[in-house]
């Protein structure tokens, strides 16, 4: 596969994750608890509309369709969110929640941009690798600010009582059993590593 293939299939990716993100937004602004998250929510949300049309430029310039793909990636850390938004948390320990579902959604793009940049780089496209690079500013700006946003929050949650421990629901029991699955299956190279050094 050449390298200009590969930077397509990113783009459709980063495309079809911006996409996701259009309808997801508008959920983490209507149940962030705190004004401040809220708005740099609501305002993300106009930055990603302004990142899907550059992304149509891109595809435009390449000559290319911009579907063809689905991120199962980003559905991944959205359902996240969505996990977030369901927590029985209070106050700012909710919002706590949320910081942390954004700022793995904002981290999976950054990495996805930075991938683009360097193709398109590479092969000496520079007018795409500008108008990406417009997204990856943005989506660097959005993770400080959400960041910045956080202390606060995170403060904040820290004061808060402890909760009793309530019994777990069907999601969470099932999310513990992947966990333990997911640490047997690393076990055996864990323990190689460890061997070595």
């Amino acid at each position: 596969m050449a390298l200009k293939d590969v930077l397509i299939d990113e783009l459709r990716d980063l495309y079809s994750a911006e996409n996701q993100l259009v309808k997801a937004l508008p959920k983490l602004a209507k149940g962030a608890k705190n004004p401040k998250l809220k708005q740099l929510f609501a305002a993300h949300l106009e930055e990603t509309k302004g990142q899907v049309e550059r992304l149509k430029k891109v595809f435009l310039e390449l000559g290319e369709k911009p579907t063809g793909q689905h991120c199962n990636g980003m559905e991944g850390v959205i359902e996240e969110g969505k996990e977030a938004l369901e927590k029985d948390e209070q106050g700012a320990s909710f919002d706590s929640g949320l910081i942390g579902a954004a700022l793995r959604t904002e981290h999976y793009e950054i990495a996805g941009y930075e991938a683009s940049i360097s193709m398109a780089t590479t092969l000496g496209l520079p007018k795409i690798a500008k108008l990406l690079n417009s997204n990856l500013k943005e989506e660097l700006s959005a993770a400080k600010k959400i960041t910045s946003a956080g202390v606060a929050i995170m403060k904040q949650s820290s004061l808060e009582p402890e909760e009793p421990n309530k019994p777990k629901t069907g999601k969470e029991k099932y999310s513990a059993r992947k966990s333990k699955e997911d640490e047997a299956k690393a076990a055996p190279e864990l323990n190689k590593a460890r061997s070595v050094a």
